[in-house]
């Protein structure tokens, strides 16, 4: 899951980002109005994560132009993080298009646990992933094939979670590079390949990831 954080107070921004990458996210921070709009124009993500009393603008505008706006690239959900605790801010957040809103000061894990029910919404298979004899632990970043738990990074659990969210379609080397990983990532490196080859020699044979010549990556039914 990639994940926009627009947060103008640099050391909460630095220590939310920080436990989200801990927690497997790859996470770009924007500190502006300007800052988050140029970013969301190139770049598409799962969720933004929105503070609303920016420096240069309201923060609901933001969330109304995601709606509408054609240059924008609409993550698939929005969560408000904002000091703004009234019910009539919180109803005209949700309004406005947010599909979540936490007031801060908040606590980190339940963050967290938001951001993994909006990863979830829509998505029948709830905190747990299976695809064949593949299992995925959301809640407790654990992963097992048959009965043998996998001793995974933080980047390997979040490639085999984008892999386990789309099962059996072919993920480019784009695909994977713009969801899970984040802004620093150079995209002329070979970070993809080496960590998927890594990826693929812990999940062991048959191979449950194979690689679709000239298109990308499959993951496929292991069993």
């Amino acid at each position: 899951m990639r994940i926009l954080l627009v947060e103008d107070d640099p050391d909460l921004a630095e220590v939310v980002a920080l436990g989200l990458r801990n927690e497997s996210y790859a996470v770009d921070l924007a500190a502006s109005y300007a800052d988050a709009e140029e970013l969301l124009r190139i770049t598409g993500y799962d969720v933004a994560c929105l503070d609303l009393g920016l420096p240069d603008g309201d923060g609901l505008d933001l969330v109304r132009r995601l709606g509408r706006d054609p240059e924008l690239r609409r993550p698939r959900r929005c969560l408000v993080l904002t000091a703004r605790d009234a019910v009539t801010d919180r109803v005209a957040g949700l309004d406005a298009g947010a599909d979540d809103y936490l007031v801060k000061p908040f606590h980190f894990a339940e963050l967290v646990a938001r951001l993994r029910a909006l990863g979830r919404r829509g998505d029948v298979r709830g905190a747990t992933l299976r695809v064949g004899d593949l299992t995925l632990d959301l809640a407790a970043h654990r992963a097992w094939r048959g009965g043998t738990e996998l001793e995974l990074t933080a980047r390997e659990f979040s490639l085999l979670r984008y892999f386990m969210h789309h099962p059996g379609l072919v993920l480019s080397a784009e695909d994977l590079l713009e969801h899970v990983w984040d802004a620093h990532a150079n995209p002329f490196t070979a970070s993809v390949r080496v960590i998927l080859s890594r990826l693929r020699r812990k999940l062991g044979d048959p191979p449950p990831i194979v690689t679709i010549t000239g298109a990308g990556y499959q993951l496929t039914d292991p069993s």
